[in-house]
């Protein structure tokens, strides 16, 4: 537990000045994190094996957190399909070794880390509210967490889903989602979100369930693969995934229904 402690104090005094900062400090940062995510998805299936797919699909990584207008593409699904031929033709190249099934697990992979660090990034540029929604975010997914442990503990009976988190019971994932309404309504007293406050506790409601299912996920993915955590950079945390699961629903899930913009 010590060792937890401390990491996660050292976690937060580097990555919220960062956060805070914003402009390239920031996006470096999240370039970096991003990529040690994506390699331990990889490591995961040991996919790393293969030197040229993992560099392709680093490369696809970086120009799908890219905020500027691209040179040789118009939009990211163009982008993201001119990797998936390349990737496709090597498994020609290297006759099968690596496989079509190889292929669709590094795409696959790219867009679940990219798509969660794009937004975040995305988020943080929101014009004065960027911080605000990022806090609003991170206090929904943290009290989910919390409220879902101690509920649990206090109340579980019933498993949530047993095969892939059998700790994880369904009085807490109620709980967590009743702690985060309870977060989110004080947050938003202080710092407004939105101009309805039914909306923010639907909103908040989805973002809960959202980090929930993104927590099931990286579980599923870990339990598939028969590993503990998805990495070892953060002492008694486990790996970058093991941290961010969640923020890579969340963040997507707030701008694919419009409440951040």
């Amino acid at each position: 537990m010590k060792i937890r402690i401390i990491t996660a104090i050292v976690a937060i005094l580097i990555f919220f000045p960062l956060v805070f900062m914003n402009g390239l400090p920031f996006q470096i940062a999240m370039y970096i994190i991003a990529t040690i995510g994506l390699l331990e998805l990889l490591h995961m299936r040991k996919t790393t094996s293969y030197p040229i797919p993992t560099i392709l699909t680093v490369i696809l990584l970086w120009g799908l957190l890219f905020q500027g207008e691209f040179i040789f593409f118009s939009t990211r699904t163009e982008l993201l399909m001119f990797f998936v031929l390349l990737l496709l033709a090597y498994t020609v190249l290297v006759k099968n070794k690596f496989t079509f099934e190889d292929a669709g697990f590094l795409i696959l992979s790219t867009i679940y880390v990219g798509l969660g660090f794009y937004y975040f990034i995305q988020t943080r540029d929101v014009d004065n509210d960027g911080l605000v929604y990022i806090f609003y975010a991170i206090l929904v997914i943290l009290s989910t967490d919390t409220g879902a442990y101690f509920f649990g503990r206090a109340f579980g009976r019933r498993k949530l889903w047993p095969k892939i988190s059998p700790n994880k019971t369904i009085e807490g994932a109620i709980g967590g989602i009743l702690i985060a309404c309870v977060v989110a309504v004080i947050f938003h007293t202080f710092f407004p979100v939105h101009d309805s406050l039914i909306i923010v506790i639907l909103v908040t409601i989805l973002a809960s369930i959202g980090g929930q299912v993104g927590d099931l996920v990286e579980s599923a993915i870990k339990r598939y693969y028969n590993v503990k955590d998805s990495g070892k950079l953060l002492p008694g945390h486990g790996g970058i995934l093991d941290r961010f699961d969640s923020w890579l629903f969340v963040f997507p899930l707030l701008h694919f229904i419009n409440f951040i913009q």
